[in-house]
């Protein structure tokens, strides 16, 4: 099936994955044992933290390739603060770890850089959300 580059085709395989389909990829989501899944593949929510982290990446390498400085052991560590009281994430730090020999004068620049990452960006100007059910036959 041909899918639309501005939509993702989301589809149930069975038990609790949930499968996203979008141009070439497929990306595959489970829940873990103990929540009804077999664990297979990593939940939505937890892709959706790993894109905050590998967005802030790209924006980081993008920083460090264009200033011609290597990137081996450029690492960005993310971490999360839950509030339990009321079940939700409270904070998201990403510490950019930068080797020895990284230039100090790209130290807050390369932050900066980060700082740019579109899901972040979405994160904090959120799309409004409009869910709908629609009756199709079968083909």
């Amino acid at each position: 099936m041909k899918v639309d580059p501005m939509e993702m085709l989301i589809e149930l395989p069975g038990g609790a994955r949930v499968d996203a389909q979008f141009g070439p990829y497929l990306v595959q989501t489970d829940q873990p044992v103990e929540c009804g899944g077999e664990g297979s593949a990593p939940t939505p929510f937890s892709l959706f933290l790993a894109s905050i982290g590998t967005c802030a990446g790209v924006y980081v390498s993008d920083f460090c390739r264009q200033r011609g400085l290597p990137t081996d052991n450029v690492r960005i560590i993310e971490r999360i603060e839950k509030n339990h009281e009321i079940g939700v994430i409270s904070k998201i730090a990403l510490d950019i770890q930068l080797p020895p020999n990284f230039p100090d004068k790209y130290r807050e620049a390369v932050i900066r850089a980060a700082d740019q990452c579109a899901v972040m960006k979405a994160i904090e100007n959120p799309p409004i959300f409009e869910v709908a059910a629609t009756v199709v036959p079968i083909a």
